[in-house]
């Protein structure tokens, strides 16, 4: 079981930079790809980024490339997701996600996560 609890999130105007932190716990952090996801109102949940064990290898939604980057630290148990360059359209939930241990590759659908956090709310607006 990983329990999964982001912080970050915040009011920041067009242009802006926000960094999410994930906080895991339990000793299996380190054997999950993590992911981010975000769900705007109205919308539905949709892909952001994810970040395979050991952070060589990440992929990104086309939407947020070359603006957002994913990160880890497995020795404090923490996934993070950089936001730079934000825009009115990134505004939404975003929820941290821990990959089933079973798959161990690049999804970019939900299905493929077993443990969500409750989500941190990011607001672009000026």
């Amino acid at each position: 079981q990983v329990q999964l609890v982001e912080s970050g999130g915040g009011l920041v105007q067009p242009g802006g930079s926000l960094r999410l932190s994930c906080a895991a716990s339990g000793r299996t952090f380190s054997r999950h790809f993590m992911g981010w996801f975000r769900q705007a109102p109205g919308k539905e949940r949709e892909f952001v980024a994810t970040i395979s064990w050991s952070g060589g290898s990440t992929a990104y939604a086309d939407s947020v490339k070359g603006r957002f980057t994913i990160s880890r630290d497995n020795a404090k148990n923490t996934a993070y997701l950089q936001m730079t360059r934000l825009k009115p359209e990134d505004t939404a939930v975003y929820y941290c996600a821990a990959q089933r241990t079973s798959l161990g590759g690049i999804y970019y659908t939900s299905a493929a996560y077993d443990y969500w956090g409750r989500g941190t709310q990011v607001t672009v607006s000026s």
